[in-house]
């Protein structure tokens, strides 16, 4: 790959010239730089970015540096970092990804991203918690997605949970179900809680007491969604379900809730009709019938925490993105 040097000896001019060729070019003779230029052109030359940053050792105010803990390699929350791409590629602004696995050293990670001097920094994290923010992080503009800081005042945005659940459960008991069997993440989920709280509210609403219904918590571990089909069959009597719909916790739970009951012979939403939440990427149309879910707002999480970066924005609220209801075929 060519270097500076190798750019300025073709052109014939010292590094500082191509240096301004590069950065300042109004500052050159028109001569001179169209034979910079020229010599860039002939050697296929890349501009070393981050070297560029390191030297001049300040921060690029139109670069986001994204530390995604587990993000990027996930396929619920990818829309995140997609959208803080194309959200700041909108506005003329470069974004970069420094991808943080829970094994990691949290130090040297955060050193890493850094060390690329960006003008500010999205943290976002795969699944909705609660994190420390590590203090080398607030030196800069910082915004949060999809987490909440345990400790230091970070303005965050993270899905409603409350709204999308009560919005879900409302739209059920609208189309005159009363019995639904409500299977939960693992309790200590802190999207649990809150869906909890939107389903006890739609309930009330529909003079239903949310404490006489069967409520099942899936234990902590993807191992567990095996226990789902035992948790659906527990509720069965003479080989007849005991409820008339099911509220699952997510669109994986849904997944096993349908293979259980149409293996029973259950006919959805016919006999009972089945409540998603997520989205989850690509499959919600292949359900048979499609599922009727919440949709998680990763993309529009990305698109206001990178907004909130380029707008330069101080609060340090915590934003409650809602989570659009998506009625289909099995209600």
């Amino acid at each position: 790959m060519a270097s500076l040097k190798d750019v300025a000896k073709l052109a014939n001019v010292s590094l500082m010239t191509v240096s301004r060729a590069l950065n300042t070019p109004e500052r050159l003779r028109a001569d001179t730089l169209t034979r910079v230029q020229a010599a860039i052109d002939k050697l296929n030359y890349v501009p070393d970015i981050s070297a560029k940053k390191v030297r001049g050792s300040h921060a690029t105010q139109n670069t986001i540096g994204v530390l995604a803990l587990d993000t990027v390699t996930t396929p619920f929350s990818v829309e995140i970092t997609l959208s803080i791409e194309e959200t700041a590629r909108a506005h003329g602004w470069n974004s970069f990804v420094v991808n943080m696995f829970s094994d990691d050293c949290p130090e040297m990670i955060v050193d890493l991203l850094l060390s690329h001097r960006p003008g500010g920094i999205i943290y976002t994290t795969m699944g909705l918690r609660q994190v420390p923010v590590p203090a080398k992080l607030l030196t800069l503009p910082c915004v949060l997605a999809n987490c909440e800081s345990l400790h230091e005042a970070v303005a965050s945005y993270i899905p409603d949970d409350q709204q999308g659940q009560y919005d879900g459960v409302r739209a059920l008991m609208a189309a005159g179900y009363r019995h639904p069997l409500c299977l939960h993440l693992p309790a200590n989920h802190i999207a649990a809680a809150r869906r909890r709280q939107g389903l006890e509210q739609a309930c009330r609403e529909a003079d239903i007491d949310p404490d006489r219904l069967t409520h099942c918590y899936m234990e902590l571990g993807d191992e567990h969604y095996r226990d789902i089909p035992a948790m659906v069959l527990a509720n069965f009597s003479q080989g007849n379900p005991a409820f008339d719909s099911v509220i699952c916790g997510n669109d994986r739970m849904a997944f096993l809730v349908y293979q259980t009951l149409l293996a029973q012979g259950v006919r959805i939403p016919e006999d009972v009709a089945v409540l998603g939440y997520d989205n989850m990427v690509g499959i919600g149309d292949l359900f048979l019938p499609p599922l009727s879910t919440v949709q998680l707002p990763h993309y529009e999480i990305g698109r206001l925490s990178a907004l909130h970066i380029i707008n330069g924005d101080a609060h340090k609220n915590t934003v409650y993105v809602p989570s659009p209801w998506l009625p289909r075929e099995s209600i």
